[in-house]
C-alpha cells in the first residue's frame, strides 16, 4: 500500500470516502492482526498510513520520532516515512478533535470537563481540554475513583466529552448516561459518528445543549493527515462541507406518517430515483410473523404486533443509506422514535385524514377512529420529524419535494456556531 489505513477491524471504516475529498492518492484499507505490525513496519513499504484500534501505541514504538503533540499524548495516528526513510509519527486526533469542539461553538475555558472512558481517545481530549483552559478534567470509567456510580459529585460539569464506544454501531441505542443529572451542562462531544445522533446527541438536542457528534473530528484530522500525504498538491479542504457529503450519503430516509398515506409509495420513489436500498418496517414484520397484519392483530393481539414492529424498526434504522417506509404507529414508541432518529433524516408525510387509505389496515376502522388516531400520532410525529412535507397529487411530485427539503436540511448541517 502507499497510502491508507491500518487496524484490527477496519469493516465500517468512512476513511477511503473521506479521503476522496482530500487528494488525488488511492487511500487503502489494511486490517491486520498483531503479529503482522512489526513485519510491516520493518518493511515501510508506505508513504504514509493513518493507525486507528488497537495499534495507536504500538505505532509510535515504531517511530523513528513523534510529534510534541504524539509525545504528550503517548500514540499516534499518523505515519510518514520521510526521504531518508525514517519514521515520523503525529497525532491528528488532537487537530480534529480541537476543531470539533470549536465547530460546535463548545469552549472549555473555566470548564469542569468530564471525559468519559479511559482508554486512548480520552487522552486526546484530555490533553486539548486542558490546553484549552477547562478548570478542571475528571475522568470517569468503569471502576475508578470517579466512575458511573459516583457521578452525583460530578452535577456542576459544564462540559461532557464521551470517549467509549457506547451507542456506536451495531450496539445502538444505548444510553451512558443521563444528563439531565448535570445542570450547569453547555456542552456535549460524542467521539461516535455511527450513528450520527447517539442518546447522548439526542438528549443534548432536547435539552437546548450545544453538541457535536465525531463526525468532523473524523474529517478534521483526516484533513490534517491529508497535509503530510499529499505531493505537489495545495488544496484547502473544505471540512464541513466534507461532513456534509459524507453525511448526506450515509443518513437514512426515513418517512414516517398516519396508516394510509403514502409512505411504502413515495419510498419506493425516492429508493428507485436515489439508488438506494427500500425496506418497509411492515414487510419485514409480515416476514418474521409468517402471516398478515391484520391475522397477527386478530391471533396475538397489538401487543405482539408492537413487539415485532420494534425490532423490525431497529434493525432497519441502525443501517445507512436506506429508505425506510414505517408503520403508521412506528412513533408510538419513544424506543422507537430514538432508533429512527439516530442515523436517519426523518420525514414527516403529513395527508388529511379524509384523504388516507384505509383498505386492510386494522386500526383504520372508521373517520371518528382516525380522527382520534391523529390526534393521538400527530405530537409524536412532529417531535420525531426533523421534516414535514404535505403529500402531493402524485408519489413523485412528494419524493421530489422531499429531496428538495433534504437538500437544504443537509446544507444547516456542521456549520460554525458562535
Amino acid at each position: 500500500m502507499d497510502i491508507g489505513l491500518i487496524g484490527r477491524k477496519l469493516g465500517h471504516s468512512l476513511s477511503p470516502e473521506i479521503h476522496k475529498y482530500l487528494g488525488s492518492y488511492e487511500y487503502t484499507l489494511r486490517p491486520m492482526e498483531p503479529e503482522e505490525l512489526d513485519r510491516f513496519f520493518a518493511e515501510r513499504d508506505f508513504r504514509g498510513v493513518n493507525v486507528t484500534i488497537p495499534y495507536k501505541k504500538d505505532a509510535a514504538e515504531r517511530c523513528d520520532e513523534l510529534s510534541e503533540t504524539a509525545r504528550r499524548i503517548g500514540c499516534v495516528n499518523t505515519v510518514i516515512k520521510r526521504p531518508d526513510g525514517s519514521l515520523w509519527g503525529d497525532n491528528t486526533d488532537y487537530f480534529g478533535f480541537s476543531y470539533m469542539a470549536d465547530l460546535a461553538g463548545i469552549d472549555f475555558k473555566n470548564q469542569k470537563t468530564l471525559i468519559l472512558g479511559s482508554g486512548g481517545a480520552s487522552l486526546t481530549a484530555r490533553l486539548v481540554a486542558a490546553d484549552k483552559g477547562a478548570s478542571e478534567v475528571i475522568v470517569i470509567s468503569r471502576t475508578g475513583e470517579n466512575n458511573y456510580g459516583n457521578l452525583d459529585r460530578h452535577s456542576d460539569a459544564g462540559i461532557i466529552v464521551n470517549c467509549t464506544p457506547v451507542g456506536m454501531y451495531p450496539e445502538n441505542g444505548k444510553r451512558i448516561v443521563d444528563l439531565s443529572a448535570f445542570p450547569r451542562l453547555r456542552g456535549v462531544l460524542d467521539m461516535i459518528y455511527n450513528p450520527f445522533r447517539t442518546p447522548l446527541i439526542l438528549d443534548a438536542q432536547a435539552g437546548n445543549i450545544r453538541c457535536s457528534d465525531g463526525l468532523p473530528m473524523l474529517v478534521a484530522q483526516g484533513a490534517k493527515s491529508a497535509e503530510y500525504f499529499r505531493v505537489n498538491e495545495n488544496l484547502k479542504p473544505d471540512i464541513p462541507a466534507i461532513c456534509r457529503a459524507v453525511r448526506a450519503e450515509k443518513l437514512n430516509i426515513v418517512l414516517v406518517g398516519m396508516p394510509g398515506c403514502g409512505k411504502s409509495t413515495v419510498a419506493s420513489v425516492l429508493a428507485k430515483d436515489l439508488g438506494r436500498e427500500k425496506l418497509d418496517t411492515d414487510d419485514m414484520v409480515r416476514a418474521r410473523a409468517g402471516k398478515p397484519i391484520p391475522a397477527i392483530f386478530a391471533e396475538e393481539g397489538e401487543a405482539a404486533f408492537r413487539d415485532l414492529e420494534a425490532a423490525c424498526v431497529y434493525e432497519a434504522a441502525r443501517g445507512s443509506g436506506r429508505v425506510i417506509a414505517t408503520g403508521g404507529g412506528a412513533v408510538l414508541r419513544r424506543e422507537n422514535r430514538e432508533a429512527l432518529r439516530g442515523n436517519s433524516a426523518v420525514v414527516f408525510l403529513e395527508r388529511p385524514v379524509n384523504e388516507l387509505s384505509t383498505g386492510g389496515r386494522p386500526l383504520s376502522k372508521d373517520a371518528e377512529t382516525l380522527e382520534r388516531m391523529y390526534a393521538e400520532r400527530l405530537p409524536l410525529y412532529r417531535e420525531t420529524a426533523d421534516i414535514t412535507v404535505r403529500v402531493g397529487a402524485t408519489p413523485y411530485i412528494t419524493a421530489a419535494e422531499i429531496k428538495e427539503r433534504l437538500k437544504r436540511y443537509n446544507e444547516a448541517a456542521y456549520n460554525q456556531r458562535t
